[in-house]
Order: C-alpha cells, then structure tokens, then sequence
C-alpha cells in the first residue's frame, strides 16, 4: 500500500536536492530553498534527515530563506554549532531564526550560547536541556562503536512499533521514520547522532533575552517527558511556549500545518492574531 507522507517526501526530495557541504572538515547534507526573506535554519533531530521538515518547506518557499541540514558522520554538538555558523557565512546570512527539534533542539540552544549573534531567534522544540538522564538508557549505556547496528536500529523500531500500536493513525509516519533509521540514515552518521547526545557538552548560558526564546513540546511526548520539558522552559524563560496537546515527537509531521503556523508568526510573516494558536504566553492546542 502506498505511504502517502513517503511518497510526498520523496516527491519534494527529487524537486530539492540535497547538496552535499564541507563545513570545518565535516561533510553536511543541505536544503537550500535560497531566495529571499527571513533566515530560517531547520536542524532535525536524530531520525530525520534535512528533508524531514518537507512540509514545512514547501509551504514557506518564497517567503522565507529556509537552509534545512542533514549531520555528518564526525563531529559533536560543540563542533556542529561552528559548522552550523560557517553554513551561515558561506551562505551570506547574518542571522537566521534557528528551529533544532529533539538532538537538534539540544545543538540549537548551544548555538545560540555559542553565537549568539547569528540567532534572531531559538525555537527549541521537543528537546531536553540535560542530557545526563538520557544517557542512563538504551541506547545510550551501549558502546555506540561495537553494537551491532541492527541492534541499534532494531531497538529504535521496538519504540517506533510500540507507538504506532497505540497510534494507528500515524502508521504513516511510523513507517516513514523506520525507512529513515532503516538505511536511509547511514550507519556513520546514526551511530554519529547518537554519540552527539552521549557525549554532549553542558549547555553555557544561552546568549538571548526571553523575548527571542520559543519552545514547543507536545503533551503526549513520550522521549521528552514532562519534568524534561519543565526543565526547558524554566533554564530558558520563552516568551512563547507553544504545546500540541497532541503530535508526539514528531509533530511538524503529524500536524504539520499548525507547525507550519509556528513558524509563519516567528519569521513575522503573519500576525500571531491570525493563526489558530492565539496570543498567550502559553499556547496549546
């Protein structure tokens, strides 16, 4: 049977192919939709390739300038956020509104401690501030060099599995993550994204005042759980906290036009009186 949001993601991949980039030694996949309007920088978390936020994409081209990356097979989150500000220099942008989900989140906040001048905002969406409670569980307690990587893969589609068990509407985007851990994420650069929280550094201060700061988590998140998320929004005091009630982990995927709304009030391209998410300081639907 055909995978609608596979078959959408692989319709985008082939209109916006993905360059491959050296920043710093490291090799990066990048989305560039390249024209004008305001900087926007997509970093995924550790399923998703840069094309993961396809949906999102697609419905900002032309109004904004979307650079969306996929990780290299080296590194960690102290080297990716200066590969991160070189992409930025190569590419003629000052500054950017950087939106990282999950790893991504992690590595978005330390941008914005580490550079803060290239951030015009942080949007830190389904993401942890510490990462020491992660590395108490699998796979993290693993020798992420040695474990066999169908015993990787296949730890991450037992979660996967289990979610879509309990959620069969989103069996769709269920089996479109298992493509990705499946093969279509290499094993250099999983096992990369693993070690990325492993061995994360502390995160320093982040250098932005709270009116520049948005999170988003989702209420039914079950790989950020609830004293994660509370811990978020207390070290980084957002000006807006936006909440899918529900969506999971992934919900720029399982509601994506509300994601999309997100996006279009922070890059100023439309009023926040104008989406269905209001104007409090927290936001929930």
């Amino acid at each position: 049977m055909t995978n609608p949001l596979i078959q959408s993601r692989d319709d985008f991949a082939r209109r916006h192919t993905e360059e491959r980039v050296v920043l710093n030694g490291r090799e990066w996949g990048v989305v560039d939709t390249g024209g004008e309007g305001p900087a926007l920088l997509l970093i995924p978390g550790t399923l998703g390739r840069g094309d993961i936020f396809w949906q999102q994409i697609e419905a900002l081209e032309g109004r904004a300038r979307i650079l969306s990356v996929t990780y290299p097979a080296s590194g960690g989150v102290a080297e990716w956020s200066g590969d991160l500000a070189a992409l930025l220099d190569d590419r003629r942008i000052g500054k950017a509104v950087v939106l990282g989900s999950s790893l991504g989140g992690y590595l978005a906040q330390y941008i914005a401690a580490a550079h803060p001048a290239r951030v015009e905002r942080l949007i830190a969406a389904n993401t942890l501030y510490d990462t020491a409670p992660a590395k108490q569980n699998p796979p993290y307690v693993s020798d992420l060099d040695a474990a066999p990587i169908e015993e990787l893969r296949a730890g991450f589609g037992r979660g996967l599995n289990a979610w879509a068990d309990s959620h069969p509407d989103q069996k769709h985007m269920v089996d479109l993550l298992l493509a990705e851990v499946g093969g279509r994420i290499p094993e250099a650069e999983l096992r990369n994204r693993l070690k990325g929280i492993k061995n994360a550094p502390a995160l320093p201060p982040v250098g932005l005042p709270s009116e520049r700061i948005i999170t988003i988590e989702g209420a039914d998140d079950p790989l950020i759980p609830l004293f994660m998320r509370d811990e978020v929004r207390t070290q980084l005091q957002p000006a807006v906290a936006y909440r899918f009630e529900s969506g999971g982990h992934f919900p720029y995927t399982v509601r994506p036009d509300l994601y999309t709304a997100i996006l279009e009030e922070q890059l100023g391209l439309v009023p926040a009186s104008s989406t269905p998410w209001g104007t409090g300081k927290v936001r929930a639907l």
